[in-house]
C-alpha cells in the first residue's frame, strides 16, 4: 500500500498537564526555533543540556522523543516515551507517539493497544481516534489479504481490498499515525507520520453475498476495482521514480541522477539542458557527503501526466535544508521522468 506521511513543523497551542514552570519556556522555544529551522542534532543538544539540569523535565523528554523519531532511533524513542506514560500515566500525548513508532515498525496491535491507552486517558483526545481508525484499517487490509491468499477469485475482497488501500495508502507496507506535538505552547512539531482517514472504509466495504449480486453490477465492481488498481500502481510507479531519483543524489550518481529527466525538461533558469546538466553535475559530484530524503509525498495523476508534492531533507557537509518541493513528471517510453521541479508546494 502507498505511503502518504506528512511530515511538518507547525506550532502546537496544546496545553501539556504537567509541564515544566515559565522561567523554562525560553529553552522549549530555542528549542522549537532550531527544529524549524531543520537543526536537528543542536535541537538535542540543548534538550540534553536542559535535562543535564532537569532529568524529570517531562517537556523535555517528550521533546527528546521527538527528536530521537525524526533522527530514526526508534528504540530511544520508545523507551523516553514508555518511561512518560509510567510517570504520567494520565497524559495521551505519550501513548499516541508510541503508536506511531509501533505502526512505523509493523507492530500494529502494539500501537492500537497504545491508542486504545491515550483514549482511555482522554476520550475527547481526536487524535488518537484518528490514528486508530488508521490502524485498524490496516489491520483489515492485511485480513482482506489473507482472505484473496486463501480464495484468490473472491472479487469482493479484491474490491474491499482495493478501496482500503485507496483511503489509507502505503508503499512500505505500514499505516504511519499522526504523531502528537511536543507537550508544551509554542513549541515546534517534530516531522511525524500522517494517513488519511479511514473511516469511511468499513461503510464502502460492507459484505454483501456475492449470489444477490446481478451479474452486471458484478462486472461493474471488477471493472472499478481493476481500475482502482491501475491507477495504484502507477501512483507506486512515480514515488518508486522519485525514490530512485534521491537514492541517486544522494549516492552522487550523477548519470542515474540525470537519467530522470525528461528530454524536454524545463530548466529552472532557463538554460540548455546539457548547461544545466553540466552545472548539476559539477555541484553533486563537487560535494564530500550528501543525503536526499523524501516525505509526505502526494502524488496526483492525469493520463500520462503526474504531480508530486513533497518535503525534501538535504543534507551536505555545509547545508542541511528542509522544504517542501514540487515536481511535474511525464511517462516517456514507460517511464516516469522529471520535466519540471520547482521550490514550494
Amino acid at each position: 500500500m502507498r505511503q502518504i506521511l506528512k511530515s511538518i513543523f507547525v506550532i502546537s497551542n496544546l496545553s501539556f498537564a504537567l509541564f515544566s514552570p515559565a522561567s523554562f519556556a525560553d529553552d522549549a522555544a530555542d528549542v522549537g526555533k532550531l527544529l524549524r529551522s531543520g537543526q536537528i542534532s543542536e535541537a538535542l543538544q540543548k534538550v540534553d543540556s536542559a535535562l543535564a539540569v532537569r532529568p524529570k523535565d517531562a517537556q523535555m523528554r517528550f521533546l527528546k522523543g521527538l527528536i530521537l523519531t525524526e533522527q530514526n532511533k526508534s528504540t530511544e524513542a520508545i523507551a523516553i516515551f514508555t518511561k512518560l506514560t509510567d510517570d504520567y500515566p494520565e497524559l495521551p500525548e505519550p501513548y499516541n507517539n508510541l503508536a506511531v513508532l509501533y505502526a512505523a515498525s509493523g507492530q500494529y496491535d502494539k500501537a492500537r493497544a497504545s491508542l486504545e491507552m491515550a483514549i482511555r486517558t482522554n476520550p475527547t483526545y481526536g487524535t488518537a481516534h484518528e490514528n486508530l481508525g488508521d490502524v485498524y484499517a490496516k489491520l483489515a487490509s492485511q485480513a482482506y489479504d489473507k482472505a484473496l491468499q486463501l480464495d484468490s477469485g473472491n472479487a469482493t475482497a479484491k474490491l474491499k481490498l482495493t478501496l482500503v488501500r485507496n483511503l489509507v495508502g502505503n508503499t512500505t507496507g505500514g499505516t504511519n499515525p499522526k504523531a502528537n506535538p511536543a507537550p508544551a505552547t509554542q513549541i515546534a512539531q517534530a516531522p511525524s507520520a500522517k494517513a488519511p482517514v479511514a473511516a469511511a472504509a468499513a461503510k464502502q466495504a460492507t459484505p454483501v453475498k456475492a449470489e444477490a449480486e446481478p451479474v452486471k453490477a458484478e462486472s461493474a465492481s471488477k471493472s472499478k476495482a481493476s481500475q482502482l488498481q491501475d491507477k495504484d500502481e502507477d501512483e507506486d510507479d512515480v514515488l518508486k521514480a522519485i525514490e530512485n531519483w534521491a537514492k541517486a543524489w544522494s549516492n552522487k550518481d550523477t548519470n542515474a541522477y540525470l537519467a530522470h529527466y525528461a528530454k524536454d525538461f524545463q530548466t529552472p533558469k532557463g538554460e540548455s539542458r546539457k548547461a544545466w546538466a553540466e552545472e548539476r553535475r559539477e555541484r553533486i559530484e563537487g560535494k564530500g557527503r550528501i543525503s536526499v530524503k523524501i516525505e509526505n509525498a502526494k502524488v496526483s495523476i492525469d493520463g500520462n501526466t503526474a504531480t508530486v508534492k513533497f518535503r525534501q531533507i538535504y543534507t551536505s557537509d555545509r547545508l542541511t535544508a528542509n522544504s517542501r518541493k514540487t515536481i511535474n513528471m511525464t511517462k516517456q517510453d514507460s517511464k516516469w521522468q522529471i520535466k519540471q521541479e520547482r521550490a514550494g508546494s
